[in-house]
């Protein structure tokens, strides 16, 4: 029997994203190709807020701590190099939270 686990999104919730990304989607069409970085951390933050009162402690440590670390509002054109070394240390910070999550061990290639 598969194991089921509790929902972190409702239904509303998650059609509430579901629109989000598809009109991002829609939008980036029109916009400058940086926004498209912008539009995917504000989902993220979007999803962050949504589940952080459903989640483990290590979870929402994540989601109030490495992904708050970029500003909303943060463009790669301000300063290119501190925007993609804050994307590289979330997408460490994210890597290292699952590996821990899923019990990974990393001596496995």
């Amino acid at each position: 029997m598969p194991k089921t686990t509790p929902m972190v999104l409702s239904e509303d919730e998650a059609l509430e994203l579901l629109a989000f990304l598809v009109t991002a989607a829609r939008t980036q069409l029109d916009e400058a190709s940086e926004y498209g970085s912008l539009r995917l951390l504000t989902a993220a933050n979007r999803l962050a807020d949504a589940v952080a009162d459903r989640v483990s402690p290590a979870t929402r440590a994540l989601l109030t701590g490495p992904l708050r670390q970029i500003p909303e509002l943060a463009v790669r054109t301000a300063d290119p190099a501190g925007y993609a070394a804050g994307l590289d240390d979330l997408c460490r910070a994210v890597g290292e939270h699952l590996v821990g999550h899923f019990g990974v061990d990393r001596r496995v290639p």
